[in-house]
């Protein structure tokens, strides 16, 4: 716990109480919708003045009134303080590095406090290492107690030239994690379920709690039910919490039952900007110890605070959970891919522009397990916003963290944001001294990358992604015939197979009493969403100026596009209101719809239903476009087959042409009222507009204001009404939160590794299977076995929610692992969709009742995969459904980083093919019984071994485990991660 004394309101001293590991957080308040007891929050201040207590939360001046008597904390700390003073003092003399614990002076006199001095060391390797890794040998250094972190381990990082390429292991134990409400939910019901474990198995429930400050954004659970409307905010509140009411209580349950958790209610922002904005300290300063901010997510986008400095990137629910444990993350210590950028963009080219084209240019590289760090000249010219959106889609190019070290950019973000001068200053004045401020007015010290890659800024064109992965670019002068080669390709990524016959086919219907036109191409989703794009006022500014021209010209979006405008934060709204731009918007019919992630993550709503007729009717290829980072088919909306990534602006421009077929350079986006074509580059504003407009619309106060208020919660979440027990009380009935089966047979012996014996195989996949495949987060489809679970309890279709909001109900859960719709399983030899062969009978039959079939006659199965498995979102339920399915094992190509961790945490073997190989190669179709053949002992089994594969049909091949690390053995030892941190805990 953190406890806070202080003899004013405006100091305080905050002690972090732990037995094994020290963390801590900026002095900041507790907001009032968490908990209120004192023992209970890590963020709180006890003052000896009678009047109150407050204390600024996220160093932004927000003010917390404790209704706690300060006689009644100060008596109940003083105890726990003392103790924890002589166990600081205890574990301050065994720091082998105590000798480069110094003072930073304030130039004014004083000190900000003390640190641990790289410089120091004198040693001349680190004066080489990117920045990026200073921050992982900080935290070694400043953790280092020859126990969990040990001085080899420092060397290890400080000697990264030589180690990294030889994939040593080091422990990192980040200062805080960030969780939203779909991944939180279920994170927060494995520490419900933890603590139900360790009552069982005799130990103290209470220490299932989080050691490091978690930070809870509920941002994923807003749908767009109601557009083009100016209710709509409030609206679509009132839907999301009829829906989520359940689940909206156990969360604020779960910030009164557990230590260190705040909870950000609904409406509020999305995660990633409100962490950009308000959350991200960037430098720490507790107790007079100053240290770099860092953060794991269970979010892959957590990467976007890399934009501000903060080194943070996603996890698996399952690793974060033992990250708030008090774990240490065990990780490979990455490369570093050194990414230079020169030069400047040109007039009119967004950072949606540059970022779609850096996606490209890395996956094309390979990055995936690397950090990639941006430095050059051309940083310059791009504005922080700029910065992160490119940290942000990291995930899309396959990287740990797309990092931006902290300059003069920063800094003067940080003032705009609303963060006091003071903290400025001393987040530059530790930086500087720690020498991990880049300063490009000095002569710059040449860093030493793994690779390197180049980038002329000048060199990025208007371009959009699509029509079904971020990383497949296409130039917008190409957009025509790229589209056209896509309904002539194959069924692919890049394919739709439309006959030519069928191409030019126009659908008409009737609409609110007018006659509507649908055609391949046909824009009916255009979203601006995404805390990729929605946190960068150019862009959204941007957005607004093509609406204000488009209104000028007599342009109008046809009604019957769904359009939709979700901003990351009330931010957003005022500065577009500032502006007097929101109102053209409005006209186009981009009406705010709430704050949330919406059509991003699928929860784009329901299509008008003579839309959604004429498209499935006509089987017409439909598009949406949106401002998002991902547009994996299937994910945006059911109904659009071609999704695309593009600008806000960009966005705006597609929806008044209202298709994607259309060659912007030549073709018109509409016409005047006197019949005058208008084009494209009539509405494009220029980068000087979108400056001016910048400049004069985005200020301080506007952050200040925003962030005051968010602490005030919102009246629907304020009247909700929680249980103030320390335990759970599971309703069987519930179908969104239900007591997982984890550890209900658990003892306290680990069951040790498993092989897998005549295992059959379950699905057999070909590249690029992402977790939306796996476990898709979107609508429930009405002949699914979720919807058949849920009809069979009397729930309403029309209550079915999404798979995402359910994410706390494992029988859901499992019965939606492999539900997407337009899963292609080699099995079903071309015919796409969640169903598989059950190969004892031959009968075709939907994927969970297949498992089923096999899991009660007790056979293991296997996944066969290409290349890229899991690649995607950080979903741990990619992970848990197929373990509750039965899977024991995933044979692929490649996977996708976090992915793996999550399989191995939830006790499933990830093995990859050997390089030239694959199932087909191989000549496996997927109809053999496989034995994969693992020592029984964990000691006998070491990182990344070779192991021997057999089918029932006498093909043998050999296979690479996939456990990167010791630990990941160990973890695979007990079952699971989880496992191992109830026996780890019970033990102490």
């Amino acid at each position: 716990m953190y406890i806070a004394i202080t003899n004013s309101s405006s100091s305080s001293a905050i002690l972090r109480a732990s037995s094994k590991v020290r963390f801590s957080t900026s002095l900041q308040p507790k907001p009032c919708f968490v908990k209120a007891s004192l023992l209970s929050s890590p963020f709180r201040s006890v003052s000896t003045s009678s009047a109150f207590r407050s204390v600024s939360r996220w160093s932004h001046g927000v003010d917390w009134r404790s209704s706690v008597t300060s006689r009644a904390q100060i008596v109940a700390v003083a105890p726990v303080v003392q103790q924890f003073q002589r166990k600081i003092a205890t574990m301050a003399s065994e720091n082998p590095f105590k000798g480069i614990f110094t003072s930073l002076p304030k130039p004014g006199g004083g000190e900000f406090g003390k640190y641990y001095s790289l410089p120091a060391l004198n040693d001349p390797r680190i004066d080489k290492l990117p920045y990026s890794i200073k921050i992982l040998l900080e935290s070694a250094i400043r953790n280092c107690d020859d126990f969990q972190v040990t001085k080899n381990d420092v060397e290890k990082i400080i000697d990264w030239e030589n180690t990294s390429p030889k994939q040593v292991e080091i422990p990192f134990k980040p200062a805080r994690v960030l969780l939203q409400d779909f991944t939180g939910v279920p994170a927060v019901v494995d520490l419900a379920c933890m603590r139900d474990a360790m009552n069982r198995l005799g130990g103290d429930s209470k220490k299932i709690n989080p050691l490091v400050p978690v930070d809870l954004v509920i941002d994923h659970s807003v749908q767009v039910d109601v557009a083009r409307s100016a209710n709509a905010v409030q609206a679509n509140m009132d839907l999301e919490f009829q829906r989520n009411n359940e689940r909206f209580a156990f969360l604020k349950w779960g910030s009164h039952a557990f230590d260190n958790m705040l909870v950000v209610p609904p409406g509020s922002g999305i995660v990633h900007q409100v962490n950009l904005e308000y959350l991200g300290r960037v430098v720490f300063n507790t107790d007079g110890v100053l240290y770099p901010d860092s953060v794991v997510g269970t979010d892959s986008h957590t990467t976007m605070i890399d934009g501000l400095g903060v080194a943070g990137w996603g996890v698996g629910g399952i690793e974060a959970e033992a990250t708030m444990l008090g774990q240490p993350m065990s990780m490979v210590l990455p490369g570093v891919v050194g990414f230079k950028l020169s030069g400047k963009l040109q007039n009119g080219v967004t950072a949606t522009d540059l970022v779609l084209t850096v996606t490209q240019m890395l996956r094309k590289h390979g990055v995936v397990g690397k950090f990639v760090e941006f430095f050059g000249e051309g940083m310059s010219e791009l504005s922080l916003a700029d910065r992160a959106t490119i940290a942000n889609m990291s995930p899309e190019y396959g990287a740990t963290m797309g990092f931006f070290p902290v300059d003069r950019v920063t800094l003067q973000y940080l003032k705009l944001t609303g963060r006091s001068d003071e903290t400025v200053a001393m987040i530059e004045a530790y930086l500087r001294a720690n020498n991990m401020f880049v300063d490009y007015s000095e002569p710059q010290q040449e860093k030493v990358y793994s690779a390197h890659l180049q980038l002329d800024l000048n060199d990025v064109e208007p371009c959009i992604s699509g029509p079904k992965r971020p990383h497949d670019r296409v130039p917008i002068k190409d957009m025509k015939a790229d589209w056209h080669a896509c309904l002539d390709n194959k069924v692919g990524f890049k394919g739709f197979a439309v006959p030519k016959e069928a191409q030019e086919k126009v659908v008409s219907f009737p609409f609110n009493g007018q006659t509507a036109e649908l055609k391949h191409g046909s824009v009916v989703i255009a979203a601006i969403t995404s805390c990729t794009n929605t946190s960068n006022p150019s862009v959204m500014l941007g957005a607004g100026l093509v609406a204000k021209k488009a209104c000028e010209l007599g342009l109008e979006v046809k009604p019957w596009v769904k359009t939709s405008l979700a901003p990351g934060s009330g931010v957003v709204t005022k500065y577009l209101l500032q502006s007097g731009l929101q109102k053209y918007l409005d006209q186009q019919g981009f009406s705010i719809v709430g704050y949330g992630c919406t059509t991003c993550i699928g929860n784009s709503g329901d299509l008008h239903e003579s839309v959604a007729s004429a498209i499935t009717d006509n089987d017409i290829v439909a598009a949406a476009v949106l401002s998002g980072n991902r547009n994996f088919e299937g994910r945006v909306h059911p109904l659009t087959r071609a999704n695309y990534l593009a600008s806000p602006p960009l966005v705006v421009a597609y929806a008044l042409a209202g298709t994607v077929d259309i060659d912007f350079e030549n073709e018109p986006i509409g016409t005047t009222k006197d019949g005058k074509n208008v084009y494209f580059r009539d509405v494009w504003p220029s980068t000087e507009e979108i400056a001016q407009v910048v400049q004069s619309s985005v200020l301080p106060d506007m952050f200040k204001s925003t962030y005051n208020a968010i602490t005030q919660g919102n009246p629907m979440w304020n009247k909700l009404s929680v249980p103030t027990s320390s335990l759970y009380s599971w309703d069987p009935n519930s179908t969104y939160i239900h007591e997982p089966p984890y550890f209900k047979d658990m003892t306290m012996d680990p069951p040790g590794p498993h092989g897998v014996k005549d295992a059959y195989c379950l699905l057999n996949f070909g590249d690029s299977i992402t977790t939306d495949h796996i476990s898709p987060a979107g609508s429930i489809h009405k002949d699914s076995p979720a919807a058949k679970f849920l009809l069979d309890r009397g729930v309403d279709r029309r209550d079915f929610n999404s798979y995402g909001s359910r994410r706390g109900n494992d029988e859901i859960m499992a019965r939606g692992t492999f539900a997407n719709i337009r899963i292609v399983n080699k099995l079903l030899n071309g015919e796409v969709g969640p169903k598989t062969i059950h190969i004892p009978t031959g009968e075709k039959l939907s994927v969970f009742d297949v498992a089923m079939r096999y899991k009660e006659a007790g056979q293991d199965t296997i996944v066969l995969a290409g290349a890229e498995y899991g690649s995607g979102s950080s979903r741990d339920w990619a992970a848990k459904g197929p373990m509750l399915q039965g899977v024991k094992a995933v044979i692929a190509k490649s996977f996708e980083r976090i992915h793996r961790s999550n399989l191995v945490g939830m006790g499933i073997i990830p093995l990859c093919f050997k390089a030239g190989e694959d199932a087909e190669t191989l000549g496996l179709t997927g109809h053999e019984r496989y034995t994969i053949d693992l020592p029984s002992k964990v000691s006998e089994i070491k990182p990344g071994q070779d192991v021997t594969v057999t089918t029932d049909n006498g093909k043998s091949f050999t296979c690479t485990a996939r456990f990167d690390t010791q630990v990941e053995l160990t973890y695979f030892d007990h079952g699971g991660i989880l496992q191992y941190v109830i026996r780890n805990l019970i033990k102490e």
